[in-house]
């Protein structure tokens, strides 16, 4: 099954993504391969915030923030109350229609 998603730049520029929901990738995966500055120190554990996004529309459709991902958000100065990393959002039906806006490159 194929999902769509709205990905918004630092630019405000917004690009309509398809992306297949049967690759067990995440987020983060998907923005870095298709350019967005999104740095992935850490290799998607939660341990940088260099994949920091806003969920702008669809945030209640996400599995909850675990602990991991909660501490490691507390140390963003643009933090946002649908602020979320990347790579802990897995690419599935719940991110389908989801608007994600690409905040990473301000915490570097």
């Amino acid at each position: 099954m194929d999902i769509s998603i709205t990905v918004i730049d630092k630019n405000e520029e917004s690009v309509v993504m398809e992306l297949p929901t049967d690759m067990s990738l995440k987020l983060m995966e998907v923005l870095k391969g298709e350019g967005y500055p999104i740095l992935a120190t850490c290799g998607g554990m939660a341990l940088c915030a260099t994949c920091h996004v806003q969920v702008l529309a669809g945030y209640e459709n996400l599995a909850e923030a675990q602990d991991q991902e909660l501490d490691m958000l507390d140390t963003i100065p643009n933090l946002t109350d649908t602020s979320r990393l990347a790579c802990q959002i897995p690419v599935n039906e719940n991110l389908n229609g989801a608007v994600i806006k690409v905040l990473a490159e301000d915490n570097i």
